[in-house]
């Protein structure tokens, strides 16, 4: 999912289309309200497709400069509801999947939640 949205700005293509997943829409919700992308909206029930409008600065730059997958299946990563990450001093977005659902690492920091740290959006 993130290699289609970084691949997409590169192409500054208007919207991206991809496979749909439950995670995938949790993480898409989280970068949508933090405002990185615009709508996101998912296909008829048979075809299990997720459309994500990306979004564009006034000088046709892309919203996200950097999209890093943090956690992956060689090399989870892991933190504690005292270590959660903070990208570009607060700026960025760290993305955490904790036992309250998929939520932004500000959210996590409050809520005083811990989990896997699945990508870092700047």
């Amino acid at each position: 999912m993130l290699t289609r949205i970084r691949n997409a700005q590169k192409a500054r293509l208007p919207e991206v289309t991809m496979p749909a997943s439950r995670l995938k829409g949790e993480i898409a919700r989280v970068m949508r309200d933090a405002g990185f992308i615009g709508a996101v909206t998912h296909g008829a029930e048979s075809s299990r497709e997720m459309r994500i409008v990306l979004k564009y600065t006034a000088e046709g730059e892309p919203v996200i400069r950097g999209l890093r997958r943090d956690s992956r299946p060689g090399l989870r990563r892991y933190c504690t509801a005292d270590k959660v990450p903070s990208v570009l001093g607060g700026m960025g977005l760290a993305i955490i999947s904790t036992s309250g659902g998929v939520m932004s690492g500000r959210d996590a920091r409050q809520r005083k939640l811990g989990g896997e740290v699945l990508c870092s959006i700047w």
